[in-house]
């Protein structure tokens, strides 16, 4: 959109049916943790006690399925898909459909067409949450999902470093022009802590997250340190957040997912939309 240039009215977006709360997950660039972000944040909700889903939207890099151990192909029904349970989330994603690794080389209508399909013909059941990891950018499949379903929120994910925070400000930025309510920043490998003495090592800087948050007037959501074991758990198809709140490595996971449960209640006490009980 040229410089000066006013977004056009946007189609009508209506909600998916028994879903309470669309949750996008989104980046300026790759690189900043928002899958892993995404796969922990739809595991804590879980463990807190909600019905969520997780749609795998990246589907250039569907890496979700690696990151919850999961390899069960979506069984169909008519012409609805089920999407596969996994670690107690219901998710669905192209890295299931289309497992190994022959790539996916979709330009925009064959993008619109399955984001469409995920979005409006999986049988998702009754939710209070639906988290989508979107992929980094601000492309086809993000103007897709803005212009097919009506989202609550976005989350947008960022490390401290001065490139990442260039481009979140755009993805800032494309949200609003969307009218999309942005729920929040969160700094993703914030700070690491040196297993030998103890003191924080700001690999990539620290608090830039924070700095952006204010500057835009957004909730900065929390502060995710570097921990092998988060990392370690992705890889391995157990996240740390499967292991509940109490695991030192899913502490500010959990933060993370509290912050953001609440900043969808106030949304919908705004809005008058349906609420999810916060514990």
């Amino acid at each position: 959109m040229p410089p000066g240039t006013k977004p056009g009215p946007m189609p009508e977006r209506h909600p998916i049916p028994g879903v309470k709360n669309l949750i996008a997950v989104a980046s300026g660039k790759g690189g900043v943790g928002k899958t892993t972000l995404a796969v922990n944040l739809a595991l804590a909700l879980v463990k807190l006690g909600h019905k969520v889903g997780l749609l795998d939207a990246d589907v250039y890099g569907p890496n979700v399925p690696i990151m919850l151990g999961s390899t069960t192909e979506p069984m169909a029904t008519g012409q609805r898909l089920i999407p596969v349970d996994a670690q107690g989330l219901k998710m669905i994603s192209m890295g299931l459909l289309n497992p190994g690794d022959k790539p996916v080389i979709w330009r925009g209508p064959m993008l619109h067409s399955v984001i469409t399909q995920f979005l409006r013909s999986v049988e998702w059941g009754e939710l209070d949450y639906l988290v989508i990891d979107l992929p980094p950018g601000t492309g086809d499949v993000q103007l897709t999902l803005i212009q097919t379903v009506a989202v609550t929120g976005a989350v947008v994910v960022t490390t401290p470093s001065t490139v990442a925070l260039a481009d979140v400000r755009k993805a800032i930025e494309m949200f609003r022009q969307v009218n999309v309510e942005v729920l929040g920043v969160v700094e993703n490998m914030s700070t690491f802590s040196c297993p030998h003495c103890g003191k924080p090592v700001d690999i990539f800087g620290h608090g830039e997250g924070s700095r952006t948050a204010i500057e835009y007037g957004v909730p900065l959501l929390g502060e995710v340190e570097i921990d092998p074991r988060i990392r370690i758990g992705g890889d391995t198809g157990k996240p740390v957040a499967a292991q509940g709140e109490a695991a030192p490595a899913a502490q500010s996971l959990y933060r993370v997912a509290k912050a953001v449960a609440a900043r969808l209640a106030e949304v919908a006490a705004t809005s008058g939309g349906p609420t999810v009980q916060i514990d």
